[in-house]
């Protein structure tokens, strides 16, 4: 098979080749520019040209190496994302695999000691092991937070109810989970997202809105997969920009939503809760299979 002219251009014009042609004009121009020198003799109109191709060449390189270190937004705003979550991975790891297994190995060394202490010691020992159970308690929640492994296991729904069961099962806050479909097959990074996000709401209401009741639900769309969630908390102003204004939170929410092509709305206002809706489109190869389903009211 003959390769077609956009890859013949493409191999021609690769950086690799842009470095050798340069240089290589560059090397012919200066051979023949001294020995016009040596001989004396007049100005080619050939090494005028090698001249000018030689700072062609020169200028090109220099544009293919500012265009290659130059990063658009968006794909800033991906490699930060992924470089989070590697980072939320690998604590996770250590908090699981190194602090979790020392907290394990002193629980089980307070409990020989407990069996062994005279009686008069034994209130400071149970306290001690109360502690230590607790430690290790809150180490598993939050290696979970910082790296939700059940997403692969047990699937979008049950992992967000197991999460919001665990989050929110000391607080006044009645919740509901409503799925209206089996959330069987999304992406894996549709699903990283939309469990970030909830998490992130459920977060915020649970520091600034001092909220009664909370709404989570999701729903397969032809256009997507739509996520609603709903308090009826103080509320808030969104910001225009919300990285800019301090609503850390939000910004991230939207750079989740951009990075896979999705919208986000926030509806709020002081005193009325807080309304957000999240629509993550399906990829093309997805769209067909989708099946309809009713528009979120």
């Amino acid at each position: 098979m003959y390769a077609s002219p956009k890859s013949l251009v493409t191999k021609v014009v690769s950086p690799g080749t842009t470095r050798w042609v340069t240089l290589g004009l560059c090397l012919c121009a200066t051979l023949v520019s001294l020995w016009v020198y040596a001989h004396e003799a007049p100005l080619p109109i050939f090494l005028l040209m090698l001249n000018l191709a030689a700072l062609a060449a020169a200028g090109l390189q220099r544009w293919r190496s500012r265009k290659s270190i130059k990063f658009q937004p968006q794909e800033l705003a991906d490699r930060l994302l992924q470089v989070q979550e590697n980072e939320r991975h690998r604590l996770s790891r250590e908090l699981h695999d190194d602090i979790g297994q020392l907290l394990t190995a002193a629980k089980l060394q307070s409990d020989w000691l407990q069996r062994r202490l005279p009686a008069d010691l034994q209130e400071q020992c149970n306290v001690l092991c109360n502690t230590l159970n607790e430690t290790l308690a809150k180490v598993r929640d939050v290696s979970a937070i910082l790296n939700p492994r059940q997403l692969a296991s047990l699937g979008l729904e049950a992992s967000l109810r197991a999460h919001l069961l665990k989050t929110l099962e000391n607080t006044p806050v009645h919740w509901s989970l409503e799925c209206h479909q089996r959330l069987t097959g999304i992406p894996e990074e549709m699903a990283v997202a939309a469990f970030r996000i909830t998490q992130e709401a459920v977060t915020n209401m649970l520091r600034h809105a001092q909220a009664r009741n909370l709404l989570v639900r999701l729903q397969r769309l032809p256009q997507g997969l739509s996520l609603y969630i709903s308090d009826d908390g103080q509320g808030f102003l969104p910001a225009t920009d919300p990285g800019l204004e301090g609503q850390r939170g939000m910004a991230g929410m939207s750079e989740r939503i951009d990075q896979l092509g999705g919208m986000l709305s926030v509806r709020s206002q002081p005193g009325f809760g807080t309304r957000i809706e999240a629509l993550f489109p399906w990829a093309p190869r997805t769209l067909e299979r989708a099946s309809p389903a009713k528009v979120l009211e």
